[in-house]
């Protein structure tokens, strides 16, 4: 277990992104996916009001389909933390837009949890900064829907150093995460971590397998050709567990504040990556690794 603010929750969680974007599985395996992370321990469900189809889906769409396969779960429900995210948006051509603006932020907020079935969002986060609104006023937004009662904790996303700084100082301790790209791929987010660590934040890192081929769930899954990526591999062959494992081993033995989100789209995947909380990597291994 690893704690969000003041919950505790599993020690990996569920990125929900690839239920409800293009390329997304049909409903039924979506849910299925939701249940089997739910079913392996994972008690951090991510998603955001922008995760949907650019064309024939809608915003919410993701949100809505965490609601349905929560509501659908015949297992205790009560100690699951929905994350949501507002402030980016999709173009018909799937790419993405960022609106930081402090009205629009609030009403994303009201409409995320009206689509999430509760009266307050869990963890309600600024997805990326909007380089047209000063920063300080979007998370102005984010107090003033901590302070209605509407977000319970907030968190933000996509930021540097400086920014969480600011975040901390207008949200003061109600600010609980931070969510950046971080994997074996990419580790430019170490300040960000290093930050997360001495003020007690959690850092949610998306995307934290970038570098590391296909799932061995595929089948024979080829060995990265930059050494960094073929030790995962290594130590995967050596454990007998997917590669995938190893990372978030990995990501979660670098800090105790680390909750990664590994996306998912089927039920093996979700509990393949749950399964990586018992999975303790050695001196050896992580050095292997490396830093």
């Amino acid at each position: 277990m690893r704690y969000v603010g003041d919950v505790a929750v599993g020690a990996v969680g569920l990125g929900a992104m690839p239920l409800s974007i293009e390329g997304h599985p049909d409903e039924a395996r979506a849910v299925a996916t939701v249940h089997a992370a739910l079913d392996a321990g994972v008690t951090l469900i991510d998603t955001a009001d922008s995760y949907h189809a650019p064309v024939g889906g809608a915003p919410g769409d993701g949100e809505l389909l965490v609601a349905r396969a929560l509501a659908a779960y015949g297992g205790a429900r009560d100690r699951v933390l929905v994350a949501t995210k507002g402030g980016r948006g999709r173009t018909p051509d799937g790419g993405w837009t960022v609106d930081g603006d402090p009205a629009r932020l609030r009403c994303a907020a009201q409409a995320s949890a009206r689509r999430l079935g509760v009266e307050a969002i869990g963890l309600y986060q600024l997805h990326k900064p909007d380089p047209a609104v000063p920063y300080a006023e979007s998370l102005g937004a984010l107090r003033d829907l901590l302070d209605a009662g509407t977000v319970r904790m907030a968190g933000v996303s996509n930021v540097d150093v400086a920014q969480i700084r600011l975040a901390r100082e207008i949200l003061g301790d109600r600010l609980v995460s931070v969510q950046n790209r971080w994997s074996p791929a990419v580790r430019d987010s170490e300040p960000e971590l290093r930050l997360c660590a001495e003020l007690g934040l959690a850092f949610l890192p998306w995307s934290p397998l970038g570098g590391i081929s296909r799932s061995s769930l595929d089948g024979a899954s080829t060995q990265a050709a930059d050494p960094r990526f073929g030790a995962f591999h290594r130590v995967a062959r050596e454990r007998g567990v997917s590669p995938q494992r190893v990372a978030l081993a990995w990501a979660l033995a670098r800090s105790p504040v680390v909750v990664p989100i590994p996306g998912a789209s089927r039920p093996e995947t979700a509990r393949d990556s749950a399964a990586a909380a018992e999975l303790a990597l050695d001196g050896r291994e992580l050095e292997l690794l490396g830093p």
